[in-house]
This record gives structure tokens, sequence and C-alpha cells, in this order.
């Protein structure tokens, strides 16, 4: 009885592992399909969806795993754009990926800079590319695996940077460093993007100049974020730091300053981005470190990615591993036969309504509630954004009297040390001070009491003078008596 009562348990159980493994299986050509797509030689951007559909996946196993198996086997040997759109995906799935994907990536560290080495070293233009972006994964990498706390989208916010940068001066000054060159590693890519693609401006519009620009999306999400870091970092240094000591600092981050305005004043203009991104705007002068209150006047640049999915091509829609949409062969014959019975409807006996259908003036009435809401829309947005505006000054404007407040903390704990120490030297003089009147007046009694000893022995010695003197006298006295009565007898 008890092995018939099994049965069905055991049936259930190999099932759900039929089930399992035929979703694992769909779930990998899944992800080999879209990594095929948007990893490939041909020098077009990545298509959003593709790459989304691999970040998705990376968030259903929570890690990278699945990618990296796929992604080892690519022949990046074999082509620059290959590897170029590699890194991509990869910058991609670490910014936008599952939490675990930062440690999978990690243990592909090796393998990302050998084909940096690889491409960097031959006169390839996008050769020369690949090996600046490695270089630029590898220090995104290092720098996330460093600091756990700042997640690589590097969206987080100033408390988290405060705990991370912590209060040992020292490692505040360690950390902006390391972001100085995180930030050159960004620029560095994004100048050399756009010094190629400045020999023909049209090149822009073409699928060509577009897989250049498109990672250059994810370098102003990461630049924008790294600028705001400096910042901080280097006004609260600023509070506890000389203004000599930090001269370089400034240096290093005025030249930064220039680079990246100009790189976002460029991307701004360029009719690839327009659609995709909306980029900041940086003030016209660095901030002022050497006064605290300038950190009020800083504003944090936000980028704006727009709601709006990419253009799909229809040759691309047939063999996508998740269509949307799944139609029937019955109901495609049925939507295919309908306009041509429509076609022969209208040859006869002419369109209806006397040539014009109603569903033409639903149409233009749609297309006016459209247009209304889309006008409501921009206004909504416009009014959010206004107060979006408002509440980012007033937040600006307490964290500049937060950071000032600190900054008195901070030099009031300074001069209490100071005072401390101070304090601990004119004790340890007063200590020395009351030893030596100590001394002194030990010194006096036994000098005194040595003069008490020596006037008592002087007076002893004078009385001492005086007996034998008086004695003296007696014996001269009883000398004469005896001489004289000597003197009689004879």
């Amino acid at each position: 009885m008890n092995s018939i009562k099994q049965v069905p348990t055991r049936v259930r159980s190999r099932r759900v592992e039929a089930n399992l493994g035929a979703e694992r299986e769909h779930f990998e050509k899944q992800q080999l399909s879209s990594i095929s797509k948007a990893i490939n030689s041909t020098e077009t951007p990545v298509k959003e969806k593709h790459a989304r559909r691999i970040i998705l996946g990376t968030h259903r196993e929570k890690g990278a795993h699945t990618f990296w198996s796929y992604a080892l086997g690519l022949p990046l040997a074999s082509s620059s754009v290959l590897s170029w759109k590699f890194c991509h995906v990869v910058h991609k799935v670490l910014r936008d990926g599952h939490a675990n994907v930062l440690q999978d990536c990690m243990r592909h560290h090796s393998s990302i800079v050998e084909v940096g080495k690889l491409w960097g070293n031959l006169h390839d233009r996008y050769g020369q590319l690949v090996g600046l972006y490695t270089k630029l994964l590898c220090t995104k990498m290092e720098f996330h695996t460093k600091h756990r706390q700042i997640p690589p989208n590097l969206e987080v916010t100033d408390e988290v940077l405060e705990r991370t940068a912590g209060t040992d001066i020292n490692n505040v000054f360690q950390l902006t460093v390391e972001v100085f060159d995180y930030m050159d590693a960004e620029l560095k890519l994004a100048d050399t993007v756009i010094r190629q693609l400045n020999s023909s401006i049209a090149i822009t519009s073409l699928t060509s100049g577009q897989c250049r620009l498109a990672p250059l999306i994810q370098v102003i999400q990461d630049s924008s974020h790294l600028y705001h870091f400096t910042v901080k970092l280097l006004f609260k240094l600023h509070a506890c730091l000389p203004a000599d000591t930090l001269q370089g600092h400034r240096e290093r981050f005025h030249e930064q300053f220039r680079s990246l305005k100009s790189f976002f004043n460029k991307a701004r203009d360029m009719l690839y981005f327009k659609r995709l991104i909306q980029i900041p705007k940086l003030p016209d002068a660095p901030p002022n470190f050497l006064h605290a209150a300038a950190l009020a006047k800083h504003v944090k640049p936000v980028v704006v990615i727009p709601d709006e999915d990419e253009p799909e091509q229809q040759d691309d829609d047939d063999d996508d591993p998740e269509p949307l949409i799944e139609i029937s062969d019955a109901s495609t014959s049925s939507v295919q036969t309908q306009p041509q019975q429509m076609d022969i409807f209208d040859q006869t006996f002419g369109p209806p309504n006397g040539g014009f259908d109603d569903r033409d003036l639903q149409i233009e009435s749609l297309k006016r509630d459209l247009e209304l809401l889309r006008a409501e829309l921009e206004r909504i947005k416009a009014e959010a954004q206004r107060y979006v505006t408002q509440l980012k000054s007033q937040i600006n404007s307490l964290e500049a009297e937060l950071e000032e407040q600190r900054a008195q903390k901070q030099r009031a704990l300074v001069e209490n040390e100071q005072l401390r120490m101070e304090l601990e030297a004119l004790h340890r003089r007063n200590v020395d001070h009351e030893s030596v009147q100590m001394s002194y007046i030990e010194a006096e009694k036994r000098s005194q009491a040595t003069e008490q000893r020596y006037n008592k022995l002087k007076e002893k010695h004078t009385e001492l003078v005086a007996s034998h003197a008086e004695l003296l006298r007696k014996s001269a006295g009883h000398c004469e008596d005896a001489l004289s009565h000597a003197a009689d007898s004879g």
C-alpha cells in the first residue's frame, strides 16, 4: 500500500522537474537569442529591447551566470565592432542588472583586461575605443567592489556617500582620488568617440556613427553622478584641511569640469541624443571650494531618460524569442482577406456615407483627444518639473546648512583637541613649577637649620674661647702667686 501511495508523488515530482527543465531551457534559449542579436559584428547600435531582455534575465536568475556562459563563447578576437558592443552590453548589465551581477562580472575581470590589451595594441579605430572601454569597465568594477554601498548605477543619496566617506579625513581624501580616476576613464572614452566623429558631422545620423555614440548614454549617466560626488567630497575636504594642501585636487577638478561641460554641450547638440536622453546643463563656472557657503549654489545634475520604446523594425520581430502578441494563422488570414473584401466593396458601391467613413470621424476625434491629453501631460510634466526644481533647491540649501554645521562641528572638535593639548602642557608646566618650588622650600629649610646649627656652634665656640681665656687667666694668677711665694721663702 505504501508503495502504491508513493507513485503519484513521484509522478508529480517528475512533472515538476520536467517543467523546470523545460522552463530553464526556454530561458536559456531566449537569453542566447538576445545576446546573439545584441552583440554581433554589424556596425549598428545595440537594440534596447535585446539589452533589456538580457538585463531582465539577470534579475530572473539573480546574477549573470547565463550571460557570461554565452558571452565567453563570443569570438571577441575576430572583430573590434563585436568587442565594442560586448563592452556596451556589459556596461548596461552592470548598471541595470541584478545586484549580484557585479561579483559575477568581477570573476571575469581578467578576460575583459585581455580583450582590451588585444585591441588596444592594434591600429584600429574601434580597437582604440575597445581598449578605453575595457579600462573604464575594470575601473568601474574595482571601485564598486571596494565600495559596496555605492551600486554600479551610482544612484545613492548624499547620506550614503557620507557614510562611505566616513569620518577619517584620510579615507575621504583617498575616496576623492578614486572618484577622480573613475571620471577620467569616463571622459577619456567620451572624448575619443566624439573626436573620431568630428571629422564628419553627418556620420552621427548613420548607424555606423550611432554604434559609437550609443554607449555614451551610459557614460553621461555615470559622469553626472561622479561630478556630484566630487563636489560633495571636495567641500568636505576643504572643511577639514588647509586650502594649500588641496591645490592639486582643485586643479584636477577644474580640468575635469571643463572636459565634462564640453562633452555635455557637444552631446546635447547631437540629434541622436535628443530623443534618447535629456542631458543636464552644468554651471558656467566651477564651484568655489574656498567658501563653504558656495555649496548651497550647487545643483545636482539630473539625467532623464524619456519613457519611449525604441522603434523596432518589422524584419527583426519575426525571430524574437518573446513576441508581445501571438497571432494565430486563422486570425492572420482573416486580417489579410478583410482589406481585399473592403476594396471590392468600395470599387462596386463606393465608400459608405458618401465617401467618408464613420471610422474616420472617430479617428479624427481620437486624434484631437490625444492632442489634448498630450498638452495636458506636458503641462503636468512642466509643473512637476518646477516642483522638483523647487524641492531640489530647498534640499540643496538644507544640505548646505547641514554641511556648514558639520564643518563647524569639525572645526570645534579640532579646536577642542588643541585646547586640551595646551591645557595638558600647561598642567605639566605647573606641576614642574610646583616641584621646583617645593625643592626650593626644602632647601631653604635645610639652609636655615644649618645656619641655626652654625650659630649654636659659634656660640658654643665663643663660650669655649671665653672659658679657656678665663682658665688661662686663673692659671696665670696661680703661677704668679706661686712665684711670689717662692721668692718670699728664699
